[in-house]
């Protein structure tokens, strides 16, 4: 009988406080091989999180476990298993990536070379470059050439997609599908919503500090309707209404399905469900 897959990540009531804002309670569990999209506006506490999860920061509270360790009590095995990638990584900007990855290596008992360079091929990546030479692009890749080849079964990906122009964005999505068919799990953190539309499994969004969403993708889509009028919001959408948003002719309204009965309304997609929720927080 097949062994279950435990779950890669499980973040029990993590907090974590500072002067001029709070993590509070953040708690989810990620299913093996899928993709989770991690969402909300810049400050809303995502890199915050996902610091808190690797201890690049101490939490002040709340349990975290990968693939059913306890963490950081089991780093070292954890570690091996798990990739990181940012946008904000940095390498020796003159250091050939053959001499980087030499010493990278050293680091993971079950670096496997002849990944490595599959992976460096299938990236079009050349070990005689440097860092300064590679695109934005290119760097994210490079690391996820390293991680993959240490075996790491979770990608922890903080706006890997942040700056790069569209079709680069469209290579690294299909990158991540690959990874998932493959069953490689993936945590993505990122507010460019239109990448999450294509790859996501599940979204989850975290809004001032707090999760408010923890759904898989469809449903999360399907439990808002989109409003567009002229002119004045009528009263009686406005007493439905989750957030509105000003375009060029009138306004556009959020609003949950079941209230959305006896409107004219279309499908909401990622984008506007989490900036007219934004605006609904900020009307608060």
């Amino acid at each position: 009988m097949a062994t279950e897959r435990k779950s890669p990540l499980t973040v029990q009531g993590l907090c974590k406080h500072y002067p001029a804002f709070t993590l509070e309670d953040v708690s989810f569990s990620l299913a093996p091989g899928t993709i989770t999209g991690f969402i909300g506006r810049n400050g809303a506490g995502k890199t915050t999180t996902i610091n808190a999860i690797l201890s690049f920061v101490r939490p002040d509270g709340g349990e975290i476990s990968f693939f059913g360790l306890p963490f950081p009590e089991n780093d070292r095995e954890i570690k091996g298993k798990i990739g990181f990638v940012s946008a904000g990584m940095t390498y020796y900007v003159r250091k050939k990536l053959k001499a980087i990855t030499a010493v990278v290596k050293t680091f993971y008992p079950d670096w496997n070379d002849a990944d490595y360079d599959r992976w460096m091929k299938d990236f079009g990546l050349d070990g005689e470059k440097t860092p300064a030479e590679l695109s934005n692009g290119m760097k994210i890749k490079y690391a996820l050439a390293l991680a993959l080849s240490h075996q790491a079964e979770l990608l922890i990906l903080d706006e890997p997609t942040s700056g790069l122009d569209p079709v680069s964005r469209e290579e690294l999505v299909e990158v991540f599908l690959k990874l998932r068919d493959e069953g490689k799990t993936i945590f993505f953190s990122t507010h460019i919503t239109s990448d999450l539309e294509k790859c996501a499994d599940r979204i989850l969004f975290l809004q001032n500090g707090k999760l408010k969403a923890d759904e898989d993708l469809d449903t999360f889509r399907t439990d808002w309707r989109i409003a567009e009028c002229e002119g004045e919001i009528p009263e009686t959408m406005k007493q439905a209404a989750r957030g509105a948003c000003r375009v060029r002719n009138g306004w556009t309204v959020l609003m949950p399905k079941e209230a959305a009965g006896g409107f004219d309304t279309r499908e909401a997609d990622l984008e506007e469900i989490m900036i007219h929720l934004e605006k609904e927080a900020e009307e608060a």
